[in-house]
């Protein structure tokens, strides 16, 4: 059969673009060649105009706000006094572009405005323009004077109003609309498809045509600046689209312009020159690339892919998917799909091969537990019988006490091949039919004996189960014994799991004496070796009801709790 491996298929495709590559790469390298030099040469020029766009940009608006400087100047003496905000008013309604003017005295409250929009700012005399009005700065322009002096985009152009004495008096202010400030795109010396933008000396851009248009500026471009005047360079937009981009200062370092243009890509040259023959050519390429791609995954591929997932089914045990579309497949390919299918088949008849053995050994452990339980009785009975025929209390007693236990060792076998489960046993029912069988087992021979109890959930494995099943033998065995012999009383088991901690409570109702929590007697010494087997502890101790309470704790078994279906509500509680 032909071996397939996706390196064999890569090794094909290499080849494959290797040989197309090498018999288009002399007219791919002449027309890549051509149309770089035309390229490169536009390139030069769309940098050349847009460098020059931005100065003359920038010039337009650097006299528009040195024209603000040299108004403000001009009116700062005479902007108070009677009609003030009258004056201004026509001022403004004479000179575009200017939303307001307005005079601050030194404390930066308002002495006359153009507007009645003046923002409520009490901070104002705090503000670094204003500040630096007072150190002595004789023009300042900012895009952040603290609050909304315009409802538009605009700048806060301000200059040092001075006492007679050449004292700070307050500022006057000419808040400017940066569309007025903003070049036109429809300015026939920018290259076409323009887009502008204003930006302060931090690089933050404070208008532009296109957001888009505008990514971050470059790192260093104000020194750049400053050093050439303006400062040209490539980048690429917001929408990964190549374009070249130029920047001139408007007005000292406060705001600059910034101008972008498309920048043209090599292959829309390839269309412009049809003496660059690049464009034919790589189009047979792609097109050669394209078909040997799409035979390769139509023809193999597809195939293995397929292949591949049928595969992962069988890998999760739905092994009854079948590949039934392999006739179409090519007989290589085919004869892979052919050996899935006997794999799949191979593993079903494995796998009712082994179900089979697992239900016989099943079956065969159910067997033997009801067995082993079947002689448990019988020795059970055996001693039934032996005690009848003892007259000697003492030996009666030792006799029941074996007994006794020997049942809870055939209760955990009846559990086991009774249950769902050969290898666990849920605690809950187990421990109400032990309780109920001595109790029930006493009852014939002395007064009633009544039971409450209280078990969580919990799975448990037999080599656990053991020695707390004989550990709750003793306990309720001593009970009888002392606390309910010849008046009865109340029995309660309590089984809680406590996180990492499990614990069982056998308590009785009685008057135990001192000597009952420090005998030394088989009982004791018993309960201390099944805690032990649990790697926990055992103790008695004195209830509230003065009787005795023996406890039992050990670590949590790892066992999953059973399912609600499968055990009775927590905290049931069973009187007899």
């Amino acid at each position: 059969m032909t071996s397939l491996n996706w390196g064999s298929l890569s090794t094909i495709r290499i080849r494959l673009t290797a040989a197309l590559a090498a018999a288009l790469l002399p007219v791919l390298a002449l027309g890549i060649a051509q149309s770089a030099i035309a390229f490169n040469h536009a390139s030069i020029t769309l940098r050349e105009n847009l460098g020059f766009a931005a100065e003359r940009s920038a010039a337009t608006a650097r006299t528009r706000m040195e024209g603000a400087g040299i108004l403000l100047q001009t009116l700062a003496p005479g902007a108070v006094g009677f009609q003030c905000g009258r004056r201004l008013a026509e001022v403004t309604a004479h000179i575009p572009g200017y939303a307001n003017l307005i005079r601050f005295d030194r404390l930066g409250r308002v002495v006359c405005a153009a507007g009645d929009d003046v923002p409520i700012d009490p901070l104002r005399a705090n503000r670094p323009w204003f500040q630096r009005l007072v150190a002595g700065d004789q023009l300042v322009i900012t895009r952040d004077p603290g609050s909304a002096y315009a409802l538009q985009p605009s700048v806060l152009a301000a200059v040092r109003a001075a006492g007679p004495a050449g004292e700070f008096d307050g500022a006057f202010t000419a808040v400017i609309t940066l569309a007025s400030l903003e070049p036109s795109v429809s300015d026939p010396t920018l290259p076409a498809h323009s887009d502008v933008a204003l930006v302060d000396a931090g690089g933050r851009y404070i208008s532009e045509t296109s957001r888009a248009a505008f990514p971050d500026l470059p790192a260093g471009w104000r020194q750049k600046v400053r050093r050439n005047g303006a400062f040209v360079w490539y980048g690429t937009d917001t929408l990964n689209q190549r374009r070249v981009y130029s920047a001139a200062p408007v007005v000292g370092d406060e705001v600059y312009v910034v101008l972008s243009a498309k920048s043209p890509g090599i292959l829309s040259w390839a269309w412009l020159n049809p003496l660059s023959g690049i464009l034919f050519p790589l189009l047979t390429f792609v097109l050669a690339l394209v078909a040997v791609t799409v035979v390769a995954e139509r023809v193999v591929i597809r195939w293995i892919a397929y292949l591949q997932r049928i595969a992962a089914l069988y890998a999760k045990g739905r092994l009854s998917v079948r590949p039934v579309q392999s006739e179409q497949m090519p007989p290589e390919i085919r004869e892979l799909a052919e050996t899935l299918e006997e794999m799949a088949d191979a593993i079903v008849g494995r796998d009712a091969s082994l179900r089979d053995s697992l239900a016989q050994k099943d079956a065969l452990m159910r067997e033997i537990h009801h067995r082993v339980k079947n002689n448990l009785q019988v020795i059970s009975s055996l001693l039934n019988m032996q005690q009848r025929a003892l007259t000697d209390p003492a030996a009666r007693a030792a006799m029941s006490d074996t007994r006794q236990r020997i049942t809870a060792l055939a209760l955990i076998y009846r559990a086991l091949y009774q249950g769902p489960d050969l290898k666990r046993v849920d605690l809950r029912p187990f421990l109400e039919e032990l309780t109920a069988q001595l109790v029930a087992g006493e009852m014939l021979h002395g007064p009633q004996v009544k039971t409450e109890l209280s078990v969580d959930a919990l799975v448990i494995d037999p080599d656990r189960l053991a020695p707390l099943a004989l550990f709750a033998v003793e306990a309720i065995t001593n009970a009888q014994k002392h606390a309910f012999a010849g008046r009865g009383g109340m029995l309660t088991l309590s089984f809680q799991v406590r996180g990492e901690e499990a614990v069982l409570e056998i308590s009785d109702d009685g008057q135990a004496g001192d000597d009952a929590f420090s005998g030394a007697g088989v009982g004791r010494t018993l309960m201390t070796a099944f805690a032990r087997q649990l790697r926990g502890r055992a103790e008695l101790v004195r209830n509230s009801k003065g009787g005795v309470t023996a406890r039992l704790i050990f670590p949590t078994p790892t066992a999953e709790a059973p399912q609600p279906e499968e055990s009775a509500a927590q905290g049931n509680q069973a009187a007899a």
